[in-house]
């Protein structure tokens, strides 16, 4: 019999706090070990009752949701789940939260509340689940991560690698991935295209808050964006990504809303696309996430001569999309997530 996920509920409204605790009992393997109206209280009862996983109002008085992440995670690291309202600020903070440790987030139903709600709280079931599974413990003891410089790779070497083509994928856990990836990518490495699975609004949020960090350009993909030198590509939420061959360059082609291996965007699509457009020219990675979306599609592009790596077990905090993509072939191999950047940048110089 599989074990009862214990969960804790932290929201500074009492109405809430009971409707997101009747929610999470409707399924059998959720266990709602207690409630707390503030991260103060939240923090006792975690000592004492001891939950597989929190989830935590992101706008609260007293103490903002992503101040007590800054202060729980290094020194009690626990799966977080946040919940967001979908304003400007909602967006904001959520990307803070899960910079700060959080595994994921579920929006709160801002319009037809009644008919948004039992989704909501079906997400909220299934993310719950998926958190208690999550690796958060190099959390323990963080410190502010200083981004490091690519080692033993120069700008002038890289920037004659204008043709080529970076792909990576993730999901859950991956917006801190993927930062940690690409802080540490120089200016001049190759255009790179990302699929991070997230709804629509939250993607224009999350490039915007890399472009601040990333010695590259970041942004929400547009229709017709080239994938040129020093630019990193989001996939937008709720739009499928695709890579294209357009003359002497590649860009990125939006497609339709419907979903592929679970998922808009889908990392299985992007990656075919990449495979079939890019071919050898390309490099891979995949990083954390639940699932196996990308697998087939790295494999595709690894039989269409690419490279490709993806994250390995202790540094996941779901070892799933990159786990299926090594088990399927399509990575050869497993790398430590510190370690991805540098071996992307020297696939690249490989491949000169």
């Amino acid at each position: 019999m599989a074990r009862m996920v214990r969960v804790l509920v932290v929201d500074d409204s009492a109405l809430v706090r009971n409707i997101l605790s009747q929610g999470l009992a409707l399924d059998p393997g959720i266990e709602v070990v207690g409630t707390a109206s503030d991260p103060y209280i939240a923090r006792d009862k975690i000592i004492e009752l001891q939950p597989d996983v929190l989830t935590l109002d992101v706008e609260m008085p007293r103490m903002d949701g992503v101040a007590f992440l800054r202060k729980l995670m290094p020194q009690y690291p626990i799966p977080v789940v946040m919940v967001s309202s979908l304003t400007q600020r909602g967006k904001q903070i959520t990307m803070e939260a899960l910079d700060a440790g959080a595994v994921d987030f579920v929006a709160k139903p801002t319009s037809n509340v009644s008919a948004g709600l039992n989704a909501m709280l079906m997400e909220l079931r299934s993310k719950v689940k998926i958190a208690s599974t999550a690796n958060v413990s190099h959390w323990k003891g963080k410190r502010p991560v200083i981004p490091q410089k690519a080692v033993g790779i120069t700008s002038a070497a890289l920037a004659e690698s204008t043709d080529k083509v970076i792909a990576i994928g993730a999901s859950t856990g991956g917006t801190e991935a993927i930062r940690r990836v690409i802080e540490n990518f120089p200016a001049s490495t190759p255009g790179t295209v990302i699929v991070q699975h997230m709804p629509g609004g939250f993607t224009k949020m999350f490039s915007d808050r890399l472009n601040q960090l990333c010695p590259m350009q970041v942004k929400e993909a547009e229709h017709g964006d080239r994938v040129r030198t020093g630019l990193v590509l989001i996939a937008p939420g709720g739009r499928q990504l695709e890579v294209v061959r357009s003359g002497g360059f590649y860009e990125v082609r939006l497609g339709g809303e419907e979903k592929v291996s679970g998922h808009c965007p889908s990392v299985d699509v992007m990656m075919h696309s990449v495979a079939k457009h890019v071919g050898a020219n390309a490099i891979g990675a995949m990083l954390t996430g639940m699932g196996q979306d990308g697998a087939m599609g790295m494999l595709a592009m690894k039989e269409a001569g690419a490279r490709c790596i993806a994250q390995d077990e202790a540094s996941s905090v779901v070892f799933g999309m990159p786990k299926v993509a090594y088990e399927k072939g399509g990575a050869e191999r497993l790398v430590p997530l510190e370690k991805i950047a540098s071996s992307l940048l020297s696939l690249l110089m490989e491949k000169k």
